[in-house]
């Protein structure tokens, strides 16, 4: 019997709005794959929309949670990063994956830190030089247009995009970090909205477009990830795992929108887990 492939995810909790540990558990495991986790933090919800919210740090338990597993042997298909909670993770983290990837491990760095041109409220500005440190140890990253902009020292633009500004800021992401590229929030219209995937080991920059749906909608890019992750480790290529979690991320942001609800609390990802996994097939 083929051993269940495992996946090692390290991102924050937050406890309500769907985001983060909470949609990584159950995408992942819905692919047929197992979800060990690290929590960076948590926090009682997420920070976009809520006030008030609980915070707890857990830096002091990174390491110890990793050591634990060392001394068990267990071994990872796939490492999986998302939101840290400060500058003093970027360091443990590297060590995280040092420790637990070996050459077969595939790492996907998600470098959460920014979205519509500003940083989160709890970064400064010399944080990208340090997630761009984690980015070097990936196999695949999957930043949004901000996000690759601070990582390339790019100055940030609204779209709607030219093809000539998002493929020249692949090549700078290339010229930094020469990985698998996923870049998010792409879009040339009012439309249609998308990624552009650079494969580097094909050399070639592919895209892909669903419909774009007005709105902040938290969390979209956490399931985007996991999904993109699933996909990959079911030994789907980069621009068809692309394909797959475009399509359902925007189809839970589509069903959200229909219901009304109130968005700070996430999306109905829920609701797209079968036709994930009618996808990997």
């Amino acid at each position: 019997m083929e051993r269940i492939k495992r996946v090692a995810a390290i991102h924050d909790i937050s406890c309500i709005g769907k985001c983060s540990l909470t949609v990584a558990l159950p995408i992942i495991s819905a692919g047929g794959i197992e979800c060990s986790v690290i929590p960076t933090a948590v926090l009682s919800t997420h920070t976009g929309g809520f006030e008030n919210y609980t915070f707890k740090d857990l830096t002091d338990e990174i390491l110890p949670i990793v050591n634990h597993w060392k001394s068990l042997n267990v071994k990872f298909d796939s490492i999986y990063t998302g939101y840290l909670g400060s500058i003093a993770q970027v360091e443990i983290v590297k060590e995280t994956i040092k420790q637990l990837a070996d050459e077969n491990t595939l790492v996907l760095v998600d470098p959460v830190m920014a979205d519509f041109g500003s940083l989160y409220k709890n970064f400064d500005n010399s944080f990208p030089a340090e997630m761009l440190k984690i980015c070097k140890t990936a196999d695949v990253i999957t930043p949004n247009i901000t996000e690759a902009c601070l990582l390339t020292n790019t100055p940030y633009i609204s779209g709607p995009y030219t093809k000539e500004f998002v493929e020249s800021l692949i090549e700078k992401l290339k010229s930094v970090c020469d990985k698998k590229i996923v870049l998010t929030g792409v879009y040339f219209d009012n439309e249609k909205l998308g990624v552009a995937t650079y494969d580097n080991e094909t050399k070639k920059i592919n895209y892909c477009f669903t419909e774009k749906h007005e709105g902040v909608y938290h969390g979209t890019g956490d399931i985007f990830a996991c999904v993109l992750l699933t996909a990959l480790l079911n030994g789907k290529s980069l621009e068809t795992a692309a394909s797959i979690a475009q399509k359902i991320t925007s189809e839970a942001i589509k069903i959200t929108k229909e219901e009304k609800t109130d968005v700070r609390f996430g999306v109905r990802f829920e609701s797209q887990l079968p036709k994930l996994i009618e996808l990997l097939k």
